[in-house]
């Protein structure tokens, strides 16, 4: 029986067939701009019908891409196609019995008919460095649901502001195990509640490291697992919750891969914008809020204002765990109320929001474990971590920070819990986040483990850990871990 396939689905179909990141109409678009050109080439018997099949192919695809909204990817395409088009057709239009159909010598057609075809195999190339990103199929159980809510701390004034009556207000979006529905329910837009939305924190995203937002216009295309507004699976059971801070100039959306994952498994992952940190906040009332911290280019200073950025960061970590208490016992009217166990809590991180997470730990004893996420260990190691911490790092090689390993060490040592570091080999620091799904496969960017096995890894070195620490499951974690990578283990007595 034929169904409609969801756009997750249509997205992966082409991925596996074509290991280009290229839709179908694109591929066709592809196939006939290439086939225009070598049609110069073809006995003469051939030509005809394989020029008009081409631009039959060519032409209607383009339209039709057009009407959709034609990615920069394929402008190289477009363009080879161009300049090979009149050669291709001149000599099928008519001319009088007198004057023979004109074309070119092969000497002048050839240097022309290779820059055609290195311009047409530019786009797929670019379409496999910059693709829409497909996001792995979440192995759990239960289907995935999302939505967004928007806290106001009364008690905390906006630092980043100079109006006094400025309250601190955050941007939480929930991941949640959902009912499962329809196989062709409207999947959530990817880095937004709208595609507005998505672009406006795509673009703010490519202009944080320097890049224009044309460059990664696949990622506000991309549609994710879940599903916004998704009914809360039934059942009645309650589920433990993952707190998550992104990285600095990072968003709440940035490892999307890993928190519909865990939301998969029986997780409840909230993931939070920390507004004039994240790249770009939009707020419920369609104000955008954008990034205004900056490096300095002084070490020791830049170390100073990340310390003060971590706390106000490990401050709306503690603020948004108090706001899930009051939504699970029904004094914020919530889907959700009555199904989050907010007495089985980690909170968790990416480089500063790694470093967030562990200063959150050591001030609010309500957090029940930790995860960071390629973090340096901003801030005061005192007082002691006390819940099992998991690290998870990098490949270390001589340009990493020298400082970075000796002081998470330290900070794991200093524990009560046990608490482990495991290194990734391969791994680069965007490998905890879902830059490989859509950056260039460039090691030194997103790590040599590939699109595939870099949100696999991470997710199952997480859900490893909550499940032995926050579910009580049977497993021992120093035998689990190391199938991921390089473990250390730091024992309450510092023995390893």
């Amino acid at each position: 029986m034929w169904r409609r396939i969801s756009s997750a689905e249509y997205g992966r179909v082409t991925e596996i067939i074509t290991g280009l990141y290229m839709s179908p109409l694109e591929i066709l678009a592809l196939l006939g701009a290439v086939a225009l050109v070598v049609a110069r080439w073809l006995p003469p018997a051939a030509r005809p019908r394989v020029t008009i099949a081409a631009a039959a192919v060519f032409v209607p695809s383009v339209i039709l891409l057009s009407v959709a909204g034609i990615r920069w990817q394929l402008m190289p395409v477009l363009a080879g196609a161009a300049v090979a088009l009149p050669f291709a057709l001149s000599p099928l239009l008519r001319r009088p019995a007198s004057r023979p159909a004109w074309r070119a010598r092969w000497w002048l057609a050839l240097p022309g008919s290779v820059a055609c075809v290195g311009l047409i195999a530019t786009g797929p190339v670019a379409a496999w460095a910059f693709p829409v990103p497909v996001f792995p199929e979440p192995s759990g159980d239960f289907a995935v649901g999302t939505r967004v809510v928007q806290w106001t701390d009364p008690l905390r004034p906006e630092t980043f502001t100079a109006d006094p009556d400025d309250r601190r207000t955050v941007v939480i979006q929930l991941w949640y195990p959902a009912q499962k529905g329809p196989t062709d329910a409207q999947r959530a837009q990817y880095l937004g509640r709208t595609e507005h939305e998505a672009r406006t924190v795509s673009d703010a995203l490519a202009r944080g490291v320097g890049l224009p937002g044309f460059l990664v216009d696949g990622a506000p295309r991309a549609h994710t697992h879940s599903v916004f507004d998704a009914p809360v699976a039934g059942g009645g059971e309650r589920f433990p919750v993952v707190l998550f801070s992104p990285g600095s100039g990072g968003v709440r959306t940035q490892n999307t891969a890993w928190a519909e994952e865990l939301a998969s498994h029986g997780y409840v992952v909230a993931a939070l914008d920390h507004p004039y940190d994240s790249a770009a906040v939009v707020l419920a009332d369609g104000r955008t809020i954008s990034t205004e911290i900056a490096s300095t280019g002084d070490p020791d200073k830049d170390d100073e204002l990340a310390v003060d950025w971590t706390a106000v960061r490990a401050a709306d970590l503690s603020f948004v765990l108090t706001q899930l208490d009051h939504l699970d016992r029904g004094e914020i009217a919530d889907p959700l109320t009555g199904r989050l166990d907010t007495g089985r809590v980690a909170v968790t991180g990416h480089s500063m929001g790694g470093a967030a997470a562990l200063q959150a730990a050591r001030q609010d004893r309500r957090f029940d474990a930790v995860i960071d996420l390629d973090g340096y260990p901003h801030g005061p190691t005192s007082p002691s971590l006390h819940q099992p911490t998991l690290a998870l790092t990098q490949a270390i090689t001589p340009g990493t920070d020298p400082r970075y390993i000796p002081r998470l060490t330290e900070a794991l040592k200093l524990s009560t819990a046990t608490s482990y570091r495991l290194t990734i080999p391969g791994a680069a620091h965007l490998t905890f986040m879902d830059g490989p799904l859509y950056l260039p496969p460039v090691p030194s960017i997103v790590g040599s483990l590939g699109r595939t096995e870099s949100p696999r890894v991470v997710a199952a070195a997480t859900l490893a850990f909550l499940d032995a620490v926050l579910q009580d499951r049977p497993g021992d974690l120093a035998g689990v871990l190391p199938a991921y990578g390089n473990l250390s283990v730091y024992h309450p007595d510092n023995s390893r």
